[in-house]
């Protein structure tokens, strides 16, 4: 999976759940900042990052 293909399920999942982006980051415990580079696919984000916030959304990254 790559960069922008996270960043699309993590849009969309945020949107199902009716999250703003400041809300999701709150939850996440990360700046709204990253959250809009991760949802629009930006490569070299923080791996912890990027796990806190599928973890906030109920979402797994998988490791093929």
């Amino acid at each position: 999976m790559d960069a922008s293909a996270i960043g699309a399920a993590v849009r969309a999942r945020r949107r199902s759940l009716d999250l703003t982006q400041e809300e999701l980051a709150d939850l996440a415990g990360v700046s709204p900042r990253f959250l809009g580079a991760l949802e629009r696919g930006r490569p070299g984000a923080r791996l912890d990052h990027v796990v806190a916030v599928l973890h906030a959304l109920g979402l797994e990254l998988e490791v093929r």
